[in-house]
């Protein structure tokens, strides 16, 4: 009896050896393709790590929002916003995160910078008062002839904490001039011993300490500027407060980095966005129970203190201006200026 040749398959060993032929030679011929096309290198300055304020920030390379826009991003931390936009417009890194406030006194002083995409729309500061004045403080206009405690109390240099007690006074009636601030520091043991020995009556801070220090039972929040709500009431509108910075010079010639940084940080915050507290602070907090925990409860109030998008809404821009123009007054270069003279919001847009 002859052998019975299996025809059918033969055809199919051929076709799967022709198959396996050019996904080798497609291999082949990609993988220059790739090697071609690197991630782009981009270079971030921001305060932090585990500044409330800057959260998005610590988020970028835990949810991989760089390299999803083809980036290989490097984030160096430093000790304030300040100094990340000196290391930008030292040409040390590429775009700064800091508050649009000090963004506008560099540029009233003459500096290049452009703000491209807004983080957050609140100020991530609580105003604190001693447990033991509760009866007596009800609301910011009895801090009259009180003691505030703010990050620093020079007169010709001050932090945004009392630059935010000054114009919510004015704005509540109260001048300036008719309370005493002390520097509390910035660290919490500093904070905490100026408020437990009667130092200040009141602290204008940050988070977490400011949970901290009600938690046990130091003081309690008179205002919590995290709350876009609470915001609007005391500064007169949403405030915005975080953004992202370069130089005009990188614009013109490397605008496909700021492009993408626009992209990285509108993917993050639609990210933060699109997900509950308790998955941002697992996600920030990995195993870490007690950054967990902070971070939770942070978040569950606050978290609409950050942009949904980037966007640059004109009423935000609106009420940082008057804050901005109101404190820098007695200063004749800020005069007639606008923050639109140097935001360029060509990737992350305007809306009203």
């Amino acid at each position: 009896m002859g052998r019975t040749i299996n025809h059918g398959g033969i055809a199919l060993r051929k076709v799967i050896a022709n198959l396996l032929y050019l996904t080798l030679i497609g291999l082949w011929l990609v993988a220059p393709l790739a090697h071609a096309h690197p991630l782009l290198k981009i270079t971030l300055a921001s305060p932090g790590p585990a500044s409330f304020s800057y959260l998005p920030i610590d988020l970028i390379k835990k949810i991989g929002a760089d390299q999803a826009e083809g980036v290989d991003l490097d984030i160096r931390y430093l000790g304030g916003g300040p100094l990340a936009a000196n290391e930008m417009l030292k040409g040390n890194s590429d775009f700064a995160a800091l508050g649009m406030a000090a963004l506008a006194g560099m540029y009233a002083d003459g500096k290049d910078v452009r703000s491209l995409v807004s983080i957050s729309r609140a100020p991530t500061y609580v105003l604190s008062v001693r447990s033991e004045l509760r009866p007596h403080i009800k609301t910011i206009a009895d801090l009259k002839g009180r003691v505030i405690g703010v990050h620093s109390s020079g007169k010709n240099s001050k932090s945004t904490s009392r630059q935010l007690i000054e114009y919510m006074l004015q704005r509540a009636g109260v001048s300036p001039d008719s309370v005493n601030y002390l520097s509390a520091g910035q660290s919490y043991a500093e904070q905490r011993a100026a408020l437990a020995s009667g130092a200040i009556d009141a602290l204008m801070g940050e988070e977490p300490f400011s949970t901290r220090l009600t938690e046990e039972g130091l003081a309690f929040i008179l205002i919590d500027l995290h709350d876009e709500g609470i915001a609007r009431q005391a500064l007169g509108g949403p405030f915005l407060y975080v953004q992202i910075a370069t130089r005009s010079s990188l614009l013109a010639q490397q605008p496909e980095k700021a492009r993408r940084m626009v992209a990285i940080m509108r993917r993050v915050l639609l990210w933060i966005n699109s997900h509950s507290a308790d998955e941002v602070a697992r996600m920030l907090g990995g195993s870490n129970p007690e950054v967990n925990r902070e971070s939770r409860q942070l978040l569950a109030r606050s978290k609409s203190a950050f942009s949904p998008d980037g966007t640059f809404r004109r009423e935000e821009v609106a009420t940082t201006e008057r804050f901005f123009l109101n404190l820098s007054k007695d200063n004749p270069e800020v005069r007639g200026m606008r923050l639109t003279d140097f935001i360029d919001a060509r990737y992350a847009g305007w809306k009203e």
